[in-house]
């Protein structure tokens, strides 16, 4: 009876696999349409679990430093402010330094251009005159004496500004379709605050989770895995933004 049962279940799953297959086969666009639905879903909390994690690293830094104050609930919310605050601060800084830079780049590029066709237009004439057998037969098959430097220069200078306008227009057009995933990016946030304030909590939940449908030896080395993860991207972390803030230091002096 028990052969029969095994069997039975063994067949079973056989059919439903093969089914299954051939539903995955045949309908390609439909999988791809749901798998792409069930991303979008989940992908705001991915992200928000890829940012608590990369975030808990200077918070768990901060929160050994505040080791004085006794009550858990509020030694944790400040390590939590203090990080939000040194990101922003760190986010300004760096938008506040490098925006100004990128315009004034910008209008200097702008502002030489006349002055760059210039020196290329005396360039070209000099060494014409330098060599007459050239400059007879530019003269001979061109109309070279007669072109209109001026004229050449404008529309150099137009097609040039015309493409920066170009690039503007579509940097601001990626802005504004960036901010139609406004509230994925809200989301993904307050799901990185909820990770950051009961992570031991929610580690503890995964734990049983695990230990719940998976066999004990497997749970010990997913969790030996996790935690050699976590150590070693957290010094990678660690060691990227020092050498990242020794570099801004320097940049900006």
């Amino acid at each position: 009876m028990d052969l029969n049962k095994k069997t039975l279940r063994t067949v079973f799953l056989g059919v439903a696999g093969c089914i299954v297959l051939y539903w995955l086969l045949h309908e390609t666009e439909r999988i791809a349409a749901l798998f792409g639905g069930i991303g979008s879903i989940l992908s705001p909390f991915v992200v928000g679990a890829a940012l608590a994690f990369v975030l808990n690293v200077p918070m768990r830094g901060i929160e050994s430093g505040l080791k004085k104050i006794k009550m858990t609930a509020l030694r944790r919310a400040l390590a939590l402010i203090l990080t939000l605050l040194a990101v922003a601060l760190v986010l300004f800084g760096v938008f506040y330094l490098l925006i100004p830079q990128i315009g004034e780049t910008v209008e200097s590029i702008v502002e030489s251009l006349p002055g760059f066709f210039g020196r290329v237009q005396q360039s070209i004439t000099n060494f014409l005159q330098s060599n007459p057998q050239l400059q007879e037969w530019v003269s001979k098959h061109t109309d070279f004496q007669s072109w209109d430097w001026s004229a050449l220069i404008q529309n150099a200078i137009s097609i040039i500004t015309g493409s920066l306008g170009g690039v503007l227009d579509q940097a601001l057009t990626m802005i504004v379709t960036f901010g139609t995933g406004i509230f994925n990016a809200i989301l993904s946030f307050v799901f990185a605050i909820y990770c950051l304030a009961r992570k031991e909590v929610l580690a503890r939940q995964g734990r049983r989770i695990l230990y719940s449908f998976l066999p004990e030896r497997v749970c010990d080395e997913i969790i030996r895995i996790s935690r050699m993860t976590s150590s070693t991207f957290s010094r990678f972390i660690s060691g990227q933004c020092m050498e990242a803030l020794i570099l801004g230091v320097m940049f900006a002096i």
